[in-house]
């Protein structure tokens, strides 16, 4: 399987957990310090440095697995980032470098590559492609507008692409993790931020392998249930929650 952004958090837990259950698996990141971390600690794991958000990058990687690794049969779309965006600030309308630009790095590279890889999946007896939302999918902290809507719109295209494929061999799967204590949210909170970071990125992975197991379309891990939950009910209650 290749996991994106495989190196840290989520990406490497599950990573660890899948290995474990006997897994080959692909690691990619664009940070190459961290893959070679990756690799000391998973020495069994292929690693290849891929900036997901640029086109050339994807491209490579596609031809690199068509040729390498043509058994590949689950994409696990992890990479993302995570910041605070203010509206009001003049700096807004300024151009975002392509390091921060939420919208390449967490929507359209997930999009692209199902794009890339969901052909060579389908001519598969069976195949996987798992995308990881979030839980402000369903209730955004204010915040972080473009994570918090790039989630949602993870969420929309999932379920699109899930009823596309409904009839092929390829299963579609969400996993909806809660606050989880990776570099990701560490992002967000202060410095001095002693509040609650969230549960473990192998307590997330743990949940996500069940789910696959149990073949559940859409895997949503612990508080993100009582988010999902709480926005179906009350939507307005909820929100004013999360941004007091």
């Amino acid at each position: 399987m290749l996991i994106t952004g495989g190196a840290t958090g989520i990406g490497f837990a599950l990573a660890e957990a899948f290995v474990q259950e006997g897994s080959a698996v692909i690691l990619c990141g664009r940070r190459r310090s961290k893959l070679q971390q990756a690799k000391t600690k998973i020495p069994s794991a292929y690693v290849r440095k891929c900036d997901v958000s640029v086109e050339s990058d994807r491209g490579k990687l596609l031809n690199w697995i068509t040729a390498s690794f043509p058994e590949l049969d689950m994409l696990v779309n992890n990479a993302g980032i995570q910041r605070q965006v203010d509206f009001t600030s003049p700096k807004i309308a300024k151009r975002t470098s392509p390091a921060d630009d939420e919208l390449a790095i967490n929507l359209e590279a997930t999009i692209r590559l199902c794009a890339l890889f969901t052909p060579r999946f389908l001519v598969k007896k069976r195949a996987a492609i798992t995308n990881i939302s979030s839980g402000l999918a369903f209730v955004p902290i204010a915040d972080m507008p473009i994570y918090c809507a790039t989630k949602a719109a993870i969420h929309s295209f999932t379920t699109s692409l899930r009823h596309q494929l409904r009839n092929t061999s390829v299963r579609v799967f969400e996993a909806v993790p809660p606050t989880t204590d990776t570099e990701l949210d560490a992002s967000f909170a202060g410095e001095s931020e002693e509040s609650y970071r969230g549960i473990s990125p192998q307590e997330v992975a743990a949940a996500i392998i069940d789910g696959l197991r149990e073949d559940k379309q859409e895997i949503v891990i612990g508080q993100a249930q009582g988010l999902r939950k709480a926005a179906m009910q009350n939507p307005e209650q909820i929100f004013n929650q999360l941004n007091g």
